[in-house]
């Protein structure tokens, strides 16, 4: 489907709504394609293929709202779309805060130029070749026994929004992906270990040769891995997993999550939470950035912002409804489907660097551990209790010991990110990407 008659499909719809009784409305087409190959022990998994289009449509009678998709674009369903949307929002309950963005505040062109979209597509021949390569080279690493497989794929998307109150706005995106994970063992036992990255473009792809060897070595690294007795020590966690520590802060800045009380931050804007110099940006044009986007998913202009600066708090993520309830304004952070209200995400969502690299906050810390695996993370959104399942490397002399799993950590959140230090490695690997960060004293549960 073309531009213009994409543009031309949604705007027959808002006319088409408006007439029938909706005071306001906003709909949404998306497209998607995509191929993907999954690989096992050098044969042919899967082949997966998608292609979809689909709409979305929210109205607003007064304060009463609705919303409804459809995978069908025919004139008839969107007739009965429209239908239902308009019966539904009379009968839903009133909403206070709702309604479509404030005009004032929709993005204007010209956007930057976020470079989102590469045009290329590789055959299913050519990603089942580089998924065998990368589990090939995996499975050569000396130490790795078996192969929990390979996949590689490509996908691009389209979304285009039009609102009953002016904003029009569309933006198009690629994504390329290749990973592999294999298992390693000997008379110690056996361990996993993989590795898989994801970029817009396919150039910024790593080879299939890079990604094998470090799922490989990072298998084989976690052989012959202890138990060790419970302790306060400082916990280092490594880069690649780093941004795990920090979506319980997102979540705690979310805007609907503080308008309900739910949030261990909710009485700390304008204070510091976190160590002095401690920076988190949040960057919606970052050429290339998987969450780049030249407005968000209510059409509200975005901006480079510092959520966090010198360790202060600075603000939440808001989409309209939630400024709304708290008085305040958009912050462009609106995140949305086909169907439902919005809710808020992030865009590019970083922890500024420091000056030390990973040994540089070994040699800082002595002796403590350092995590490279973590999994069922658990919260209290209230308090900020938080704990999580790790494994990784006990360090000790600022030098790596031996590895370590069947590991818990824990302690309130408000109190560990007071005392964070940034590492110097940081990776844009996804949305939300973190260098490696040390807190000098965690509660390590053991045997």
């Amino acid at each position: 489907m073309s531009s213009e008659a994409r543009s031309d499909l949604l705007h027959d719809l808002i006319r088409s709504a408006l007439k029938a009784g909706a005071d306001a409305a906003e709909a949404v087409v998306a497209e998607r394609r995509s191929l993907s190959v999954g690989v096992r022990l050098e044969e042919l998994e899967e082949v997966e293929r998608e292609e979809s289009r689909d709409l979305g449509l929210r109205i607003f009678v007064g304060r009463r709202q609705a919303s409804v998709s459809a995978s069908d674009l025919s004139p008839r369903t969107c007739e009965r779309l429209v239908e239902r949307a308009v019966a539904m929002a009379r009968l839903a309950p009133e909403d206070p805060y709702g309604g479509l963005a404030p005009k004032e505040l929709l993005a204007k062109g010209p956007h930057p130029e976020l470079e989102l979209y590469d045009s290329t597509e590789a055959s299913a021949v050519e990603l089942e070749e580089r998924a065998r390569e990368a589990e090939s080279i995996a499975r050569a690493v000396q130490g790795v026994t078996n192969s929990e497989g390979a996949s590689a794929s490509w996908s691009t998307g389209q979304w285009r929004l039009v609102t009953s109150h002016g904003f029009e706005g569309e933006h198009r995106g690629s994504v390329f992906s290749l990973s592999v994970g294999v298992i390693a063992g000997d008379e110690s036992g056996m361990e996993r270990g993989g590795e898989g990255r994801t970029t817009r473009w396919r150039t910024d792809l790593p080879s299939p040769e890079a990604i094998g060897r470090i799922a490989g070595e990072r298998a084989v690294a976690r052989l012959g891995a202890r138990k060790i007795d419970s302790r306060t020590a400082p916990v280092i966690v490594e880069n690649r997993i780093a941004a795990s520590m920090l979506s319980a802060f997102v979540g705690a800045i979310s805007g609907p999550s503080v308008a309900r009380g739910v949030s261990f931050l909710k009485d700390k804007l304008g204070e510091r939470i976190f160590a002095p110099g401690f920076r988190i940006v949040d960057d919606p044009f970052r050429p290339r950035g998987l969450g780049s986007a030249p407005s968000d998913d209510e059409g509200v202009k975005v901006e480079k912002r510092a959520l966090v600066e010198d360790g202060v708090l600075t603000g939440w993520l808001l989409n309209s409804s939630s400024a709304r309830q708290l008085g305040m304004t958009s912050t462009g952070h609106a995140s949305r489907g086909l169907a439902g209200p919005p809710g808020v995400s992030t865009h590019n969502l970083y922890v500024e660097p420091g000056a030390l690299d990973l040994k540089g906050l070994m040699r800082e810390a002595r002796t403590g551990l350092l995590v490279t695996s973590m999994f069922g993370p658990s919260l209290n959104a209230n308090t900020g209790d938080w704990s999580a399942g790790v494994s990784g490397v006990w360090f000790e002399g600022g030098e790596p010991a031996y590895p370590v799993t069947e590991i818990t950590i824990a302690g309130n959140l408000i109190e560990v990110y007071g005392r964070l230090v940034a590492g110097s490695d940081l990776e844009f690997r996804s949305a939300t990407n973190s260098p490696s960060l040390l807190a000098d004293a965690i509660a390590i549960a053991g045997r």
